[in-house]
């Protein structure tokens, strides 16, 4: 035995498997000492290493440039401000454990956030209503990014119809997306954990760390400008919340926000589009950058922005900064001047609000409505005093969703409890409507259940229930729809018949069912809708107040109870004891402008006001009213506040200066008079037309409007003064005649070319939004006196007025005066440019204009003593009959020697004398010739009842 072992192991040395099992061994020691090398005695070195790989380039945002108005006054600005924000840098067992971590840490948060009157940062495209509806707050192509971002897809055609989720993507509803982000997406919601309100707020916060998932290191922002107590909380349980911490941050602020709204626009994070467009322009920009939204903040985002700056960072494999190296600063944005003057600006909007506010305080009575008499014209119209308590509901002055609220006062519960009697009853005489076998036709009903089941439509068409573009107008029983000779119910059972309804909005088995059985599964959608539905809500609430089973001395202690007014004990008393009648303290609240045109939303509530320089074509204000406050859609988007703005019935988003048109009415006769002279079809300014008052060279043959008077012999001069139409139908005659042949076009093409001339051809260059002009392209006639189909803003009627006070000077105007580096080094100027020169205009024809104008103005008591001569006309411009005419001024001072330019229009005015009293009160301002205290007094302007003797 020991013999062979020795033989085996002889031979085992000698073979290659000795040689084999040495190198091995070797090897093995090696590797074990290498082993303990790396993980024993150097490990925690390279541990450091190994965390030092991770290397990310981080961008430094740079400081956003200031505007200033002309004089250097301060209108944006930049603040400092803390944010609270978290990132996802934590480590988990397990993907639950993540979410219920998460979601927890985030709810604790933002009970600390609402007992501090902080709130979260929402770019999110779905708000959560206050009556607990979700809604998209975007549509068309910017909801389609939307979607197909939540859906995983990079292109918007790619949404498509899920058959796991049962519905199509492009097509999702908000509570369809809600439901997928909370189940599907992973973020793992549910209301079983989280009442509505704290899992919405939640969601966008979830979401919106979610598109920073790819780059931990980056944080997600939850709250901006949040309050010292917020600091504190976050920063004194820094150890314990995972991933928030508090940063510096700044957020954009705005002076006199209301005043300069539509001009300066606001800031907000760049969308997918916007992150396009700027980037083609410049490489400064990412997709997390805060840009300009409207606005010159917009338009001049480029040169405010400034350059970022940028730092490498090393993070560790949960995303956590260890260390920063290589850092370039950003350098501040450039600083933007407007040619606008503040204070002007801003006295214009308070006189332009006291001047409205008297419009509608001269035109309220003590009634329930108003009833035209037969020969009453627009300037009669009145507005009832129980039109005014229905506009406090109507307009959410009051909100009526506070009624139900278990802290609401006892008016309100009252209130309340009879809308839910009433709101029985009238569920119940729709339905009978509905499902009677013999409804009536709409044409028999009474005007009250006509207004309900006339909604009820509406809302199935706004719902996309009842599509209207499926809909075959020429359809017999469509046709008898519209001429009310049928009932609701006839209309609906048709309307499913021809496909014209979407049933899949509702729940019915479409394959099994028949007309029958969906008619009633619509009538029930329609019942359960018009539970919840506001605006269902709000035609009860109106018809109630008009019965009396509501009191205005009810609705106005509830504007005490919600804070609309600030409480004032004795006022409160006088209204309880009934010491003061609703009446009279609804117009004592207007008259002081503790409610303002724009809550109520009556005719009048908006207007504009443009003053340019006449010499230079500088815009000195550019007004429109009503404004908003875009220190509240800045930064972060108050939600609540944006989606009021769009519920709002005065349209404060709408810039009447620049966006609102109308018929531009007498303040077009200088265009007419130009024509006429300069053609030749008026031999000279002392040839005189007379007024037989009505126009009958023409059929229909248009009156003027002193008929059946007239004003007989009269030039040119003193048919501007007088407005006379039928001096401006013959001069459009003649323009449109050759010989004995009257030919529109060419009348026509004769208006045309000298409103051109004036520059009402083109928009006026302004960098904000501005609506196209539209010159009259029919009925010479009319045309002539500034009616057919012309339609000018009150922006293009101020450049027309400027060309007519330098006699022809037509400028392309501009907001910006120039652009200076955060140092006050110039970088560009601006300065508005001549757009064209009117030629071919004798000096006789702008002596008659400027001499017509100037007696205009003689004739207005609104100037009266007034000791700057002043040169204007007057317009006023029908749009509707049942509504209030349009009051519009252009005008110009001082006469002899023009400085400035005016055109005021008042939409829904009443009278062109309101516009004049408008225009003499900021002429006043302007050239100092009345006390600004006087002017400036927070009051309703005292503004006459009737129209003034002159015509428009």
């Amino acid at each position: 035995m020991f013999e062979n072992l020795k033989e085996f192991l002889k031979n085992f040395f000698k073979s290659r498997l000795f040689v084999l099992a040495v190198v091995m061994i070797l090897l093995s020691v090696i590797l074990l000492e290498r082993l303990f090398s790396l993980q024993i005695i150097n490990g925690e070195e390279y541990q450091k290493n190994y965390t030092l790989k991770i290397k990310r380039e981080k961008v430094l945002p740079s400081t956003r440039g200031n505007i200033y108005d002309r004089n250097g006054e301060l209108l944006a600005y930049n603040e400092l401000a803390y944010s609270v924000t978290i990132e996802d840098n934590g480590s988990y067992d397990s993907l639950k454990e993540k979410n219920q971590s998460i979601n927890e840490e985030i709810a604790s948060v933002l009970k600390v956030l609402d007992k501090n009157h902080d709130v979260i940062q929402n770019d999110f495209n779905i708000a959560l209503n206050a009556d607990g509806t979700y809604a998209f707050t975007v549509e068309g192509k910017t909801l389609l990014r939307f979607l197909a971002d939540v859906y995983g897809h990079n292109k918007t055609d790619e949404l498509k119809y899920n058959k796991k989720l049962g519905y199509n993507e492009a097509e999702a509803t908000p509570d369809q997306v809600i439901s997928y982000l909370c189940r599907e997406k992973g973020f793992a919601l549910s209301e079983d954990t989280y009442a509505r309100e704290d899992l919405y707020r939640i969601l966008v916060i979830r979401y919106a760390m979610s598109e920073n998932s790819y780059q931990k290191y980056i944080a997600t922002t939850i709250a901006t400008d949040v309050s010292d107590e917020t600091v504190a909380y976050v920063s004194e349980n820094a150890t314990s919340l995972q991933g928030m911490a508090i940063s510096e941050d700044t957020v954009r602020k705005y002076v006199d926000s209301e005043y300069f709204s539509h001009i300066i626009g606001y800031t907000g994070k760049i969308s997918e589009d916007e992150y396009n467009s700027l980037s083609a322009s410049s490489d400064n920009y990412t997709k997390t950058d805060v840009v300009g939204k409207s606005g010159i903040e917009q338009v001049m985002d480029l040169q405010l922005q400034g350059t970022k700056g940028y730092e490498t960072v090393y993070v560790d494999n949960l995303g956590k900064v260890v260390e920063t190296t290589d850092t370039t600063n950003p350098s501040a944005g450039n600083d933007v001047y407007l040619s606008i003057d503040k204070n002007l600006q801003e006295a214009v909007y308070d006189l332009l609000e006291q001047e409205i506010a008297g419009i509608v305080y001269s035109k309220i009575i003590n009634a329930k409505d108003y009833i035209a008499s037969e020969n009453s014209t627009a300037s009669d119209i009145k507005i009832p005093i129980y039109d005014v308590y229905f506009a406090l509901i109507n307009n959410n002055v009051i909100d009526i969703d506070a009624f139900a609220d278990d802290n609401a006062t006892a008016t309100e519960k009252n209130v309340y409890q009879k809308f839910l009697t009433k709101q029985d009853q009238v569920l119940s005489s729709v339905q009978t409507q509905l499902t009677s076998d013999r409804p009536a036709a709409y044409k028999d009903l009474d005007e009250e259940t006509q207004a309900y089941l006339g909604y009820i439509v509406t809302m199935l068409s706004t719902d996309k229930v009842l599509l209207s573009d499926s809909i075959d107008t020429s359809d017999e029983t469509y046709t008898a729809w519209k001429n009310n000779t049928i009932s609701l119910k006839e209309y609906l059972y048709h309307a499913i018949e021809s496909n014209w309804i979407d049933i899949t909005k509702f729940t019915v088995n479409e394959k099994y069912s028949d007309s029958s059985e969906i008619y009633d599964a619509l009538v029930s959608y329609i019942q359960e809708s018009l539970k919840t539905d506001r605006g269902f809500s709000k035609r009860i609430y109106k018809y109630m107040i008009h019965d009396d089973l509501i009191g205005g001395t009810q609705l106005c202690l509830i504007l005490y109870d919600q804070g609309v007014l600030a409480y004032d004990e004795n006022q409160v008393a006088a209204l309880e004891r009934g010491n003061v009648s609703a009446f009279d303290f609804l117009r004592g609240k207007i008259q002081d402008l503790e409610i303002t045109p724009a809550q109520l939303a009556l005719d009048p509530c908006t207007g504009s006001c443009v003053v340019t320089d006449t010499k230079t074509g500088e815009l000195l204000a550019c007004v429109t009213y009503p404004g908003y406050d875009n220190n509240r859609l800045a930064n972060t988007v108050d939600s609540a506040y944006y989606a009021a703005l769009n519920e709002d019935l005065s349209l404060p988003l709408y810039n009447n200066a620049t966006q609102q048109r109308t018929a531009p009415g007498s303040t077009f006769k200088m265009v007419t008079a130009t024509a006429g002279l300069t053609e030749g079809v008026l031999s000279s300014p002392s040839e005189q037309i007379l007024d037989e008052g009505q126009f009958t060279k023409v059929t229909p043959s248009p009156k003027c409007w002193v008929y059946p008077s007239n004003h007989g012999l009269i030039n040119v001069s003193e048919a501007i003064r007088d407005s006379c139409n039928y001096f401006f139908y013959e001069v459009g005659y003649r323009l449109s005649s050759t010989g004995d042949t009257y030919n529109e076009t060419k009348g026509i093409t004769a208006i045309q070319k000298y409103a051109e001339m004036y520059g009402l051809g083109d928009t006026t260059g302004i960098e904000i939004p501005e609506n196209e002009p539209q010159i009259a392209t029919k009925v010479p006639i009319l045309a002539a006196i500034g009616q057919s189909d012309n339609n000018y803003t009150t922006t293009e009627l101020a450049r027309y007025v400027t060309a007519v006070a330098n006699s022809g000077t037509v400028y392309n105007y501009t907001l910006l005066s120039k652009v200076t580096d955060s140092d006050g080094n110039l970088i560009e100027s601006y300065e508005p440019t001549v757009k064209n020169q009117i030629e071919g205009i004798s000096q006789s024809t702008w002596d008659a204009i400027h001499s017509g104008m100037r007696m205009v103005v003689e004739s207005h008591k609104e100037f009266d003593g007034f000791p700057i001569a002043v040169a204007g006309k007057t317009g006023t411009a029908q749009q509707i009959l049942t509504r209030p005419n349009h009051a519009l001024f252009v005008g110009y001072a001082p006469y002899e020697d023009p400085q400035v330019s005016i055109a005021t229009r008042i939409a829904y005015g009443y009278t062109s004398s309101n516009a004049a009293d408008l225009s003499a009160k900021v002429l006043s301002y302007y050239f100092h010739v009345a006390d600004e205290q006087t002017l400036l007094n927070g009051q309703a302007m005292s503004v006459s009842d009737t129209a003034n003797g002159f015509g428009d």
